[in-house]
C-alpha cells in the first residue's frame, strides 16, 4: 500500500475493541550516574537519581493499543501486591477495565527492574514466579477472557511465559475465538508453539522463529523456509517473522512470501518492540484491514517504538507522522 492509503487505513483503527490475554509485568527504571568501581568488588557504583515505572508485556500491549486510539480489554493475573496495585492504576489511568486482572495471593506480579547509567542498562534483576499458575488462576482467567471475547474485535495472545498461558486458557480461547471468526494474534514463545493453533498469525522473532524450526536464519531464503515450516506444522493462517533490522516477512497460507523493508533510522532500544508490533498489527485486524496492510502499519510504529528507551507507548500522533513521512 502507498503511505497515503496506509495513513487512511490507520484512521479506521479508532474506537475498536481487542482483548489482550497474557503476561503483564511491571517494568521500573532506576536511573542513575557512574562515576567509579567499587572498593569491594569490580562493579560499577551507580548514583542513583530517579526511579519510574511502566507497562511490560501485556500490559505494553494494552498501552499502545489504548494510545492508538483503540478500547482495550485485559484478561491476565497479578499478585496481591504493590506492583500488582501499580499495574492496575496504570490500566485504569488509560481507561481501561482492570477487572480483567485476577489477584493470586502469594504469587508475586512479575517485575523486571532495570537499572541504567548514561542510557546503558548496568544490570536487570527480575522478581517472578514462572511455575504454572493454579488450576482455580486458570479458570478465573478464562472466564475472564471469554466473558470478554463476544465484545472484542480482534485478540492479543501476548506469551511472556510467566506461567499463565498453557493449554488450560488458549486451548478454549482459541477455539471459541475461531468459532467466532474473531481474529487472534499471538506473540509466541517457542515452547509453546504447539499451542497456538487455531490462532490467526503469530509474529515471532529470528530466534524464535530459529528455535521452533530448527534452521539457521541468514537470509531472505532462510526467513522464508523458515515461515513455511511454522506454516506446515501449525493449523494457523499466517507468520509475521520479524527480523530486526531486516525488517519483517509475512507470509501467509497459500500465498508468496512478502517482505517489508525496516523503517527505523536509529534502533535506540528494541525493548518491547514486539509488543508494539501485535498491537498494531491486532489493531488493523480488528478494524477489518488486511494482513499485508497491518503488518505495513506494525512495522511503521515498531519503528517509533524502538528510537525511544524502554517499554514505550506508540500514539496514534506518532504513527501518522512516520506512516506520513516513510520512516520514524
Amino acid at each position: 500500500m502507498t503511505g497515503s492509503e496506509l495513513l487512511a487505513a490507520a484512521g479506521r483503527l479508532a474506537g475498536r475493541r481487542v482483548l489482550v490475554v497474557g503476561d503483564v509485568i511491571l517494568d521500573r527504571y532506576v536511573v542513575g550516574s557512574v562515576e567509579r568501581i567499587s572498593p569491594e568488588a569490580p562493579v560499577p557504583v551507580v548514583r542513583w537519581l530517579r526511579e519510574e515505572s511502566r507497562a511490560g508485556g501485556a500490559a505494553n500491549v494494552v498501552h499502545n493499543l489504548a494510545a492508538l486510539g483503540l478500547r482495550p480489554g485485559i484478561a491476565s493475573a497479578i499478585g496481591d501486591d504493590a506492583a500488582g496495585d501499580a499495574l492496575a492504576a496504570m490500566m485504569a489511568g488509560w481507561g481501561v477495565d482492570a477487572g480483567g486482572l485476577v489477584r493470586v495471593p502469594g504469587r508475586p506480579t512479575v517485575e523486571k527492574t532495570r537499572v541504567l547509567a548514561r542510557h546503558q542498562q548496568v544490570l536487570r534483576l527480575d522478581r517472578e514466579d514462572d511455575s504454572p499458575v493454579s488450576g482455580p488462576t486458570a479458570e478465573a482467567v478464562l472466564e475472564r477472557a471469554l466473558g470478554a471475547l463476544d465484545a472484542a474485535d480482534a485478540v492479543v495472545v501476548s506469551d511472556y511465559a510467566k506461567g499463565l498461558l498453557d493449554g488450560r486458557v488458549l486451548g478454549p480461547l482459541l477455539e471459541a475465538a475461531r468459532r467466532r471468526g474473531t481474529p487472534v494474534v499471538v506473540d509466541p514463545k517457542v515452547r509453546h508453539f504447539g499451542l497456538y493453533a487455531p490462532a490467526t498469525v503469530i509474529t515471532p522473532n529470528t530466534l524464535e522463529a530459529a528455535g521452533a524450526t530448527g534452521r539457521e536464519i541468514r537470509g531472505d531464503a532462510d526467513a522464508s523456509a523458515a515461515a513455511q515450516v511454522i506454516l506446515d506444522r501449525l493449523a494457523i493462517d499466517a507468520v509475521l517473522l520479524t527480523r530486526g533490522e531486516h525488517g519483517m516477512l509475512l507470509l501467509e497460507r497459500g500465498g508468496s512470501p512478502r517482505f517489508i523493508h525496516a523503517r527505523a533510522r536509529e534502533v535506540y532500544d528494541v525493548t518491547g518492540a514486539g509488543d508494539t508490533v501485535v498491537a498494531a498489527l491486532a489493531a488493523a485486524l480488528a478494524a477489518g484491514l488486511p494482513l499485508a496492510a497491518g503488518a505495513e502499519l506494525a512495522n511503521a510504529a515498531a519503528a517509533v517504538a524502538v528510537g525511544k528507551l524502554g517499554t514505550v507507548a506508540v500514539s496514534f500522533d506518532e504513527l501518522r507522522t512516520a506512516l506520513d513521512t516513510g520512516g520514524a
